[in-house]
């Protein structure tokens, strides 16, 4: 069946987005965003948290992340529309104001996680490149920005190439890791039972914060339903490989973590994997460094991507100023979304530390996911006839991530993070 009929229609010649992403393209560049904005960055932060047991923070999101991305999945084939989550509860609801209030919500988190990660990528840049930090933030996202704005084929093409790259870069630590004594084989006998001690489930709950930024990414890959071929085949998919991937990658960066480098060197490291790569070779920490740098910056550029979508996804819907929904005649992107959200996030990168804006990343997009899994739920009660040739899950699911994602946010919250 066609997906044609469920596109967006504008009256006139207004410029429209074009569908030209397909599946692999999708899942480098859900992979992009994804590991761009987790490992690279906050490995370091999470192991000073939960020691050891750092591999059962990242399982722990995992978990939280896979009901909610199972409902993910259903609604991107029952709303086939850019700006995601905020168009799910319109669709559901019919608030014009809680529509606003998600869509600020996401774009709210889209520009923290951006500003979080353009942090990382400037602490691996000043390892090679004497100039203040400032300067490169503010180098960065203008490079970023471009990018972003060139066009969408070009600009996921770019990111899946560095994606490509980064994902070999976590393979070449995972490798290093198993062939460096014992750092495996230790790491999963003595961390593979959590102790019931409130010190340590603190630890991992308060970790789990973290890491839950780490696995942002499936949500971003919505937002580009209206440029991506057989949207309903397409993205569950993507959506699916990408979190697989990502959980077999952080589990085994975490064990290799945890027995490498101690935690309080680990956490106080600008360039964590640079200095995990550097302990565990003993060879020149530039090659992985500049990999890093490349796979924050693939991270910004696909947030600026994502976050832009959303501005225009709720411009079109009416809740936003027209101008922020019109598509570039020469690009076909959403240009002045682009420089708004680009700019807001530079805004942030300059004046908040990386831990925070992490943790607040995450906070704010927990909230928006209870309401996106609530979404589909409604949707399901209501009797609302499923997407013809897409994906379905049980109403189990919704429930079930609407519960996991308030269980990490309160329980976080409880053990003080």
């Amino acid at each position: 069946m066609s997906t044609r009929t469920s596109e967006p229609r504008v009256s006139g010649e207004q410029p429209q987005l074009r569908r030209v992403v397909g599946l692999w393209l999708l899942v480098l560049y859900g992979l992009g965003v994804t590991i761009g904005a987790g490992i690279y960055v906050l490995v370091g932060e999470t192991v000073a948290r939960a020691g050891i047991y750092a591999p059962w923070a990242f399982g722990l999101s995992a978990v939280v992340m896979a009901f909610t991305a199972g409902s993910f999945a259903e609604l991107s084939c029952r709303v086939p529309r850019a700006a995601g989550e905020a168009v799910y509860v319109d669709a559901a609801f019919g608030r014009a104001w809680l529509t606003l209030a998600v869509g600020g919500a996401v774009l709210a988190e889209a520009v923290i996680a951006a500003a979080a990660i353009t942090l990382g990528s400037a602490g691996y840049l000043t390892e090679i490149v004497p100039l203040p930090k400032p300067v490169l933030i503010v180098s960065i996202f203008g490079l970023m920005g471009m990018v972003a704005a060139w066009g969408v084929r070009e600009s996921v093409i770019a990111a899946g190439v560095m994606t490509i790259v980064e994902v070999l870069g976590l393979v070449a630590i995972i490798v290093a890791g198993l062939f460096h004594v014992p750092v495996s084989v230790a790491t999963v006998t003595t961390a593979a039972v959590l102790p019931a001690e409130p010190g340590i489930v603190a630890g991992v709950l308060g970790a789990s914060l973290i890491t839950f930024f780490a696995y942002i990414g499936f949500d971003d890959i919505v937002n580009l339903v209206e440029e991506v071929r057989e949207p309903r085949r397409n993205v569950p998919r993507a959506i699916a490989i990408t979190l697989v991937i990502v959980t077999i990658l952080y589990s085994l960066v975490a064990i290799v973590a945890v027995r490498t480098v101690p935690a309080d060197v680990l956490a106080a490291s600008d360039a964590p994997v640079s200095l995990l790569f550097e302990t565990l070779t003993g060879a020149s920490p530039l090659a992985i460094t500049l990999v890093a740098i490349m796979a924050t910056m693939n991270g910004v550029i696909i947030i600026l991507v994502m976050a832009s979508r959303v501005v225009y996804g709720i411009a079109r819907k009416g809740r936003l100023p027209a101008w922020l929904g019109a598509v570039s005649p020469r690009t076909h992107t959403p240009l002045n979304a682009t420089v708004l959200v680009s700019v807001v996030a530079l805004g942030l990168a300059l004046l908040a530390p990386l831990d925070r804006l992490a943790e607040t990343s995450s906070q704010v997009l927990l909230l928006v996911f209870c309401l996106a899994n609530l979404s589909l739920l409604r949707m399901k009660v209501r009797g609302d006839p499923p997407p013809a040739g897409g994906v379905t899950v049980p109403a189990l699911v919704p429930v079930l991530g609407t519960l996991s994602c308030l269980g990490l946010l309160f329980g976080a919250g409880i053990v003080g993070v």
